[in-house]
């Protein structure tokens, strides 16, 4: 077997049992369509390279083949002709990711055989078995290999709860010793791995210069490297670099935001306080003024986070949804609004954005709805993003003589009364606040709106670092009094819960900005929660207790009939509409400019192009550049070094080094065996005879410093290796200078030589354990 093909099958083997790793964490057959795939790219590999194809063919072959089989078996109905990817082909295989990485933020391991994780699983693991591949065949560094085994370790390590087996850490690590020793194998083959300073050893001592023996020193010394730099270095990464990355939930991510089944409030105060203000969704129709979307209701708190209660599975989508759980009236002679929405790519969310409550939707296919919240979520972790759907909802406009007059608040689940371990000191404060409601529990409630609004003396700021838990809201309530909508909402609806009254808190967005044609614009920042209180006979009922500074005004029902409302002071009866202006009764806090301005709505900015993307735009430009631009930053600092040396054995080495380096970028076939007399008649032949003097003298030097005895030391070359180069250049095609500038041929070499380097470390770390052994027999001996 050839050593091309031996370390082939190494990489094969190796790539199958490091994704052994990722069997806690996903299901079905992956495990087996991996393998496969990455046998597919091996086979193809070794075919090619029998074949003596160019070096840089193979790969390209292999990722040709790669796409076509995933193609075939995952996405066969957008091939052309059965058998072509086309630009739909691109665009599902994005979409299935998308929804592959939604579905992993919303389950935990192990997570369900669907279609478009096993996609998912397959692809990822293939691409890195072509990556191996790459790493060790190609280019001949296999060791390297062992930072792709050790990422697909650490994925599954971070992610699963509860941590790996610490077994499963063996199958990886066998591949990665049998790709080394396939490895170290092949070059043993052709006469061996060059051991470093052997010839200071005793012929007699044992030294183990085996492949096996090595690559195991080589193992346990980067195991020890990486376990000390990498706790050192994870902690410094930014939010997205391991986990979410693709979720959209880091700061600044650029790419839109999303809303999780796990933590919707977390999600949406990061993208309130930390995400871009892009556009998330546009509809057309609803109430006059506009109509707030909600996502989902959180009606589970344990006192910690608010969160969805556990669900039977969601019912299917087929004509009209269930009536809103606890209205008791006749629902035909309810008015009914109709929307149109259309969601932007940038919001992946598995909830679809609906008006409450919503009586029909035209999602049909892996939607589904839950009967008591209402809400709409995929079933197969597909997202909203891209959606374009019709929703009709019920206009319910409960009057404030109907709540005041609702008898008793009733149980509509066993979620929304709980109230966890809360302190006294808030309890005692609700109590306070609803005293004038005189058992009342709507009286109660529009008066602890009005106090959150604006009796309280509270300040809404996005600045805020606090949650939603109870010690949070002790700090919001009693001490601060700084926040934003999340713990307005849940301040109140834990207060609601305190006297008796079912509450939860509602996730969506405001009405958003009014346009043309009656459409409005609904952005990222618009995203808002709420509390929603149940009143027998009319069901689950919004209020604001936000302030004017994010939201102007408040639902026309949350005003008590009677006038007595207590210390507070009644808010606006005006509808919620973005034009709508706060009733003068009201004290406005002190405005931010990044707070909303009086329509409710986020300000934006329009900015200019800088602000607008163009700053990131040459950032990452510059970025480029720069990384692009190491090789020849590198050859220019190195030449300028040699050229700086003062005269003499060191600086005329260098500057032979650089006539070397210079030849080989432009594309000359320099020789490393040959000496400097024979390098000087060879570049006697690439040069003009104006050149021929110059590159003598410099061939000449070089050999009387190097074997002369009694040669001058401060013989000065500069001059002569100056005009060499000079010539060599004048001499060679443009299109050589210019890739002798951009990419240096010679780059490459520096890094062969770093890895001979590193290698040859590790090679004087094998002869220090072979004189330590050898010290220690003769001790043994001794005594």
């Amino acid at each position: 077997m050839t050593g091309h093909a031996r370390i082939s099958l190494a990489a094969w083997g190796a790539t199958v049992l490091g994704a052994l790793v990722l069997t806690p964490v996903f299901s079905g057959p992956f495990l087996f369509i991996s393998a496969f795939l990455c046998g597919a790219i091996t086979g193809i590999g070794i075919l090619l390279q029998n074949l003596r194809a160019p070096r840089l063919v193979v790969p390209f072959v292999q990722l040709l083949v790669l796409v076509e089989l995933i193609s075939f078996f995952f996405l066969r109905e957008t091939l052309k002709f059965g058998l072509i990817p086309v630009k739909a082909t691109a665009l599902e295989f994005n979409q299935q990711m998308v929804n592959a990485m939604d579905s992993i933020n919303r389950f935990s391991a192990p997570l369900p055989p669907d279609s478009h994780l096993t996609l998912f699983a397959a692809s990822v693991i293939a691409a890195t078995g072509l990556l191996i591949h790459v790493i060790a065949v190609q280019l001949r560094q296999a060791a390297w290999a062992g930072l792709l085994l050790l990422i697909m370790y650490t994925v599954p390590a971070a992610t699963v709860h509860g941590g790996l087996p610490a077994l499963l850490f063996i199958p990886p690590a066998l591949g990665y010793i049998l790709l080394l020793s396939a490895e170290g194998r092949s070059r043993l083959s052709r006469w061996g791995r060059r051991i470093s300073g052997v010839s200071h050893l005793d012929a007699a001592e044992p030294v183990e210069a085996s492949a096996l023996g090595q690559a195991g020193r080589r193992i346990g010394l980067t195991v020890v490297a990486l376990a000390a730099l990498l706790p050192a270095l994870l902690p410094t990464l930014p939010e997205g670099v391991i986990g979410n990355g693709l979720a959209g939930t880091g700061p600044g991510s650029g790419i839109g935001a999303s809303i999780s089944s796990t933590d919707p409030m977390l999600d949406m105060g990061k993208n309130l306080k930390r995400g871009d203000n892009v556009v998330a969704l546009t509809y057309k129709g609803g109430p006059s003024g506009g109509t707030y979307l909600r996502l989902t209701a959180l009606d589970y708190f344990d006192g910690d986070t608010w969160r969805i209660a556990p669900r039977q599975e969601g019912r299917k989508i087929s004509g009209e949804l269930s009536p809103p759980p606890g209205y008791n009236g006749d629902l035909s002679k309810v008015p009914q609004s109709k929307l149109e929405i259309d969601v932007s790519r940038s919001f992946r969310s598995q909830f679809a954005p609906v008006p409450y409550p919503v009586r029909s939707i035209s999602l049909k296919r892996d939607w589904r709805y839950d009967a008591g919240a209402l809400d709409v979520v995929s079933s197969n972790g597909q997202v909203v993003g891209g959606k374009n759907y019709d929703v009709t909802s019920y206009d319910l406009q409960p009057t404030p003589q109907q709540l005041h007059d609702a008898t008793g608040a009733g149980e509509p689940d066993r979620y929304t009364s709980r109230v966890p371990r809360t302190p006294q000191s808030i309890k005692e404060l609700t109590q306070t606040i609803t005293k004038g409601a005189n058992g009342n529990q709507f009286d109660a409630a529009v008066l602890l709106q009005n106090w959150f609004r604006s009796g309280g003396g509270f300040t809404y700021s996005t600045e805020t670092e606090r949650g939603s838990g109870m010690q949070a809201l002790r700090e919001f309530l009693l001490v601060n009094k700084t926040g934003y909508c999340e713990q307005f909402a849940s301040g109140m609806a834990l207060m609601a819960r305190i006297i008796g009254i079912p509450s939860r808190v509602g996730i969506g967005f405001l009405p958003g900005q009014s346009g043309k044609d009656g459409e409005y614009t609904v952005r990222m920042h618009d995203m808002h929660a709420w509390p929603e209180l149940y009143f027998q006979g009319i069901g689950w009922v919004r209020f604001e207790p936000t302030p004017a500074a994010r939201v102007a005004s408040t639902p026309n029902w949350t005003v008590a009939p009677t006038q007595e409302t207590g210390p507070t002071t009644a808010p606006s009866t005006a509808p919620i509409s973005p034009g709508a202006t706060e009733d003068p009764g009201i004290e406005r806090p002190e405005g931010d400019r990044n707070l909303p301005d009086d329509s409710g709505v986020a300000v934006i900015d329009s900015g200019n192009w800088f602000t607008n993307g163009g700053g990131r735009a040459i950032a990452i430009a510059a970025g480029v550049i720069l990384l692009l631009s190491i090789p020849w930053l590198i050859r220019s600092l190195t030449r300028r070094r040699r050229f700086a040396k003062p005269p003499g054995r060191l600086g005329a080495e260098g500057l032979w080094a650089e006539i070397r380096d210079t030849s080989r970028d432009l594309g000359l076939d320099w020789s490393d065996i040959a000496t400097p007399r024979q390098a000087g008649d060879w570049l006697v032949t690439k040069l003009p005879a104006d050149a021929h003097p110059q590159a003598l003298r410099l061939a000449r030097g070089i050999e009387a410093l190097r074997y002369a005895g009694d040669t001058d030391l401060a013989l000065d070359l500069r001059a002569e290796a100056a005009a060499v180069r000079q010539a060599l250049w004048s001499q060679a095609p443009r299109l050589r200078r210019w890739r002798a500038r951009l990419l240096p041929p010679s780059w490459r070499w520096y890094l062969n030589r770093g890895s001979t380097e590193a290698s040859d470390l590790l090679d004087e770390f094998d002869l220090l354990l072979a004189r330590l052994r050898s010290l220690a027999l003769r001790r043994r001996h001794a005594n």
